[in-house]
This record gives C-alpha cells, sequence and structure tokens, in this order.
C-alpha cells in the first residue's frame, strides 16, 4: 500500500503557516507500507490533523490524499482493512470496561481470539484491569488500552499520535517491541506523530511539519 500526499493543506492554517513543512504543501509524497516514518511537529503545527486527514476523520484540507496498491469501496472499508490508528485522545468509551472497549472492534474485524487479546493485556500489564471501567483508569492505562484495541484489525499503515506521552519508560519497551512484531507479521508501514526527540523505533524518514 502507499498513501500519496500531494499538495496537502489544512484548509484552517495559511500558506506561511506551513511553509516550512516537509508534508504540508509539497507534492507527491509517498509514504509506503513496511516503511516507518516519524512526523516531528510543535504544537498547533497541524500534528493531530496530518494523521486525521490521512484516516479521513477530517476532511477539512486542499489538496488530495490517494491510496495505492489496494481496493477499496469507501473510506469505512480503508478503516476496517488498512488502516489502524491510536488517537491522541484515545477514542475509548468511558462507561464499558478495558475489555469490551477492546471486544468491540475485534468483534467487528475478527482479527485477534480472546486469548491472543488476554496474552497482550498481560504483557502491557493490563489483566487485571481488563473488566475495569475505562472511566477508571490512569491515563496511562487508557493509553495501553487503546494500543491494544488498535492491533484488533488488519491493517498496512498503523497511526500513532504521541503515542508514549503518559508512559514510563518500561512500559515503552514493552509496547515498542509489541508493535514492531505487528508490523512486521502485517508488513505494515508506521506513522508516528511527536513533539519531542526521542525516537523509539528506527524510522526509514522523518519529517517536520
Amino acid at each position: 500500500m502507499i498513501i500519496n500526499l500531494d499538495n496537502i493543506k489544512p484548509s484552517y492554517m495559511s500558506e506561511s503557516e506551513v511553509s516550512g513543512s516537509d508534508i504540508y504543501l509539497k507534492k507527491n509524497i509517498n509514504l509506503e507500507s513496511g516503511k516507518n516514518y516519524l512526523f516531528k511537529a510543535n504544537s498547533g503545527s497541524g500534528k493531530s490533523s496530518i494523521l486525521n486527514f490521512i484516516y479521513q476523520s477530517n476532511e477539512n484540507f486542499e489538496g488530495s490524499i490517494q491510496y495505492k496498491n489496494i481496493r477499496y469501496k469507501n473510506k469505512i472499508d480503508i478503516r476496517k482493512k488498512f488502516i489502524s490508528y491510536v488517537f491522541q485522545d484515545f477514542k475509548l468509551f468511558g462507561n464499558l470496561s478495558v475489555w469490551e472497549n477492546i471486544k468491540i472492534k475485534n468483534n467487528l474485524t475478527i482479527h485477534k481470539t480472546d486469548e491472543e487479546i488476554h496474552d497482550l493485556l498481560n504483557k502491557i500489564g493490563l489483566a487485571k484491569k481488563k473488566d475495569s471501567l475505562v472511566n477508571k483508569l490512569s491515563i496511562g492505562q487508557r493509553q495501553r488500552t487503546a494500543i491494544v484495541r488498535s492491533l484488533c484489525q488488519p491493517f498496512k499503515f498503523l497511526l500513532l499520535d504521541e503515542p508514549f506521552s503518559n508512559l514510563d519508560e518500561d512500559n515503552i519497551k514493552i509496547i515498542t517491541k509489541i508493535l514492531n512484531n505487528e508490523l512486521e507479521n502485517q508488513d505494515a508501514g508506521l506513522i508516528v506523530t511527536t513533539l519531542n526527540n526521542k525516537y523509539f523505533f528506527n524510522y526509514n524518514k522523518i519529517f517536520k511539519l
């Protein structure tokens, strides 16, 4: 799969605001599955926006985004089969348990067995919290829940928006290993956004927003 970005610009930002970007207003940028990309930016530079544009949860942009070398019917098809996304605000259901939040997705995709989900929860230290309501969890526990949920579907790209902002170094190491295994198994690409200079993965290319 190739994601082609051509002359992209958020409609709510001026040309001068994105003039220093390696992505915005640039022609024919190709992101290839199987490769890792880091998008670095200051707050307010359109960091989350570019992931939302790629995921098609926000269409308030100029330019075009094309998805090549795949067959799909609509944007729901893309989200279900080809792109998984860990949002910065997680998009979890607070009145449901950790297990229920994860199973909502997995029931749609039938991608993981219950045993595989249990194994992921155990590895990231959430096995004992699986029946806890999400709104009773810490922010770091919610972040880990969202990451596990993102793995419960097939994908050719995994989008991570500030994925480790609320995690300690030990948890980051564990999750990075899990994600690298999933990416390799699915021959998938990775797009990570960050405000800082911490490089948790090996990146094929780094873009400045």
